[in-house]
């Protein structure tokens, strides 16, 4: 099982929308998922309840507190049989919190905003990652995603920089289009839409899937990877 942490302390990043088109994407290529919503708000959890029942099956598990703050165990059980784990982590996740999201997960999606302050927000987070998170400890692959991209934004460079310097990939941008918006609200992912419709999504996914996939130093992944992509969206290439 890979079990894939989308995860920031700062909120607003799009940590949800990764995480559904994620594990919609996994589950229409066959691979038992489940998506573990850790966030109070829920949009993991209201994503899969919209979702139609003919279309290919997310099993959804509220991972969120009680009132009480404690989360049950029987909450966090992953189903036998469970390939693709998909953890939605809250905002604001620190400490204690942290450490145990990251003993959890063999894989992290740092998600991040195109603003100032979210990109030195998320360099801060990126720190401690590295140092209450232990991530090169657990030697948990960790990567970041631009996400809700407008043309107008600010370049990503200071960010870019900081992640040269600790070795960890700044993997792909995805913007902020009306595509996103159409699927969240019928409980899909882009790539369950036509093709010809999101393009441009799936050429941005590509370079993340890959990254989930293989190794970074697979050259020989192109060939694997893009057929299967295609095929995931309902076209061979």
């Amino acid at each position: 099982m890979q079990r894939i942490l989308v995860v920031n302390s700062k909120g607003g990043c799009g940590k949800s929308t990764i995480a559904t088109n994620l594990a919609s994407l996994y589950a229409a290529a066959g691979s038992p998922t489940v998506l573990m919503d850790y966030d109070p708000q829920g949009s993991s959890l209201h994503w899969a309840t919209v979702r139609a029942d003919n279309r290919p099956v997310v099993q959804a598990i509220d991972a969120s507190k009680t009132k009480s703050g404690q989360t049950r165990v029987w909450q966090t059980a992953v189903p036998s049989g469970t390939e693709r784990l998909i953890m939605d982590a809250p905002a604001g996740v620190s400490g204690l919190m942290l450490q145990d999201l990251v003993k959890r997960c063999d894989v992290i999606i740092v998600p991040v905003a195109p603003s100032p302050i979210d990109i030195h927000a998320t360099s801060d987070f990126i720190r401690d990652l590295l140092l209450i998170g232990k991530i090169r400890k657990y030697g948990i692959h960790t990567c970041v995603v631009a996400n809700r991209v407008r043309r107008s934004c600010p370049p990503y460079e200071p960010l870019r920089r900081f992640l040269n310097n600790v070795n960890i990939p700044f993997i792909t941008t995805l913007d902020d289009t009306d595509n996103y918006i159409r699927a969240a609200e019928e409980g899909i992912g882009i790539h369950e839409l036509a093709p010809d419709e999101v393009s441009l999504e799936r050429e941005q996914w590509l370079p993340l899937i890959k990254f989930l996939s293989y190794p970074a130093d697979d050259e020989s992944r192109d060939d694997v990877v893009k057929p299967h992509f295609d095929l995931i969206a309902g076209r061979r290439a």
